[in-house]
């Protein structure tokens, strides 16, 4: 509770140093106003809180970026990140505190790596940020996981951390992966590509995990047969983890992930080739196969999301928030128990194309736009 408080009132000194008003906006449930914290990020890819009210940006070249408790951007990136392969889809990506960071101060982060035959994936790392602004760097580094095998494609890498801790249990960390554009490799679980990982906090299979007696598989793997999850956030109520994922031409896809559940890729998906409009795969169900929650077509292309779990948003309270490219906005859905019964497309048009959806320990709902140019922009009540 103390580390809430204080990250709070970090974010309260940045809203008052933000308070530029803007016009209130009309969502079906609460009338909004949207607020630019702070701009001149090149395509943003992943926000975290920090206790003291700082916060920290991923940009998909490489650079990490910290953001002062007074909404301002540090104009040098934080240093001692491995070197970062950005090509294609691939960068910088995820960042994410760990869940007991007041008291060992790791931060994680994943991003794509090239190996010495030219071949890429996702890796993620943990350090502890040292120095002050203006020379931020990144102490104590460890590589704590790499994708295998890796590919010369320059597509679909993922990829979200989450961590899941539970009072008197090991911390477990999930992480997301792509099928690179290669796939068939989502059902082959002697590969990491299109899967979700569940690992220890030190980049170990966790225990428990589905396939760890399996000789055939790899003990990391949780789920298969996902395209491309770039969403991912656990449950407020039931800490089950849901994940958001892109479809191909239509079939974006939200989903409820189970222990050892196929989700389908590429057997069944509703979407489409993206060049023939041609059918993917069987259809759209098979037998030991999954559905989602619920599916799109056209795609909004889903990215990062978030439950809302906040007070200053009342009838927001346990929905789902996921950001969409292509849409634009933010995509709202209701859930009742594991069905999607109500969605909205908020700031459609508005905000252009939205990468990260966080909810503050304010309470209050953070985007980041990809874009050359993007923002870290705050969805506030409009009273």
């Amino acid at each position: 509770m103390t580390r809430l408080l204080s990250c709070a009132a970090g974010l309260a000194a940045a809203l008052a140093a933000c308070a530029a008003s803007a016009q209130p906006v009309a969502t079906r449930e609460h009338p909004v106003r949207l607020v630019t914290v702070t701009e001149g990020l090149e395509r943003p890819w992943g926000l975290a809180f920090l206790p003291d009210g700082r916060m920290l940006v991923t940009e998909r070249p490489g650079r990490l970026r910290v953001v002062g408790r007074d909404g301002k951007l540090d104009p040098t990136s934080v240093a001692g990140l491995p070197r970062v392969d950005a090509q294609g889809q691939g960068g910088l990506m995820d960042v994410v505190p760990h869940p007991e960071y007041a008291s060992n101060g790791w931060i994680y982060w994943s991003y794509a790596q090239r190996d010495a035959e030219g071949r890429n994936g996702t890796e993620v790392a943990r350090g502890k940020l040292a120095g002050a602004a203006g020379a931020w760097r990144m102490e104590q580094v460890q590589v704590v996981f790499r994708m295998a095998p890796k590919s010369s494609s320059g597509q679909h890498f993922g990829s979200r951390i989450v961590f899941d801790a539970r009072p008197g249990q090991p911390v477990v960390m999930y992480v997301t992966l792509g099928d690179r554009g290669e796939m068939q490799r989502a059902q082959a679980l002697d590969d990491h590509a299109g899967k979700i990982l569940r690992l220890t906090d030190d980049g170990k299979p966790a225990p428990g995990n589905p396939f760890v007696n399996d000789p055939k598989a790899r003990p990391e793997v949780f789920s298969l047969g996902n395209r491309n999850v770039q969403g991912a956030a656990l449950h407020p109520a039931t800490g089950v983890l849901w994940a958001s994922e892109h479809g191909p031409q239509g079939g974006d896809e939200l989903n409820v992930i189970k222990a050892g559940v196929n989700y389908g890729w590429p057997v069944i998906t509703y979407g489409a080739n993206y060049v023939t409009g041609s059918r993917i795969g069987e259809g759209t169900a098979k037998e030991g196969m999954a559905q989602p929650v619920k599916h799109w077509s056209p795609s909004p292309a889903l990215s990062g999301m978030a439950f809302y779990t906040g007070e200053r948003f009342a009838r927001w309270r346990g929905d789902v928030l996921m950001g969409a490219l292509r849409g634009q906005g933010v995509l709202r859905v209701r859930l009742a128990g594991e069905r999607a019964v109500e969605e909205e497309l908020m700031l459609a048009g508005q905000v252009g194309r939205v990468r990260d959806v966080r909810v503050g320990p304010d309470g209050l709902v953070y985007l980041l736009t990809d874009l050359p140019n993007g923002q870290l922009l705050r969805i506030e009540p409009a009273q």
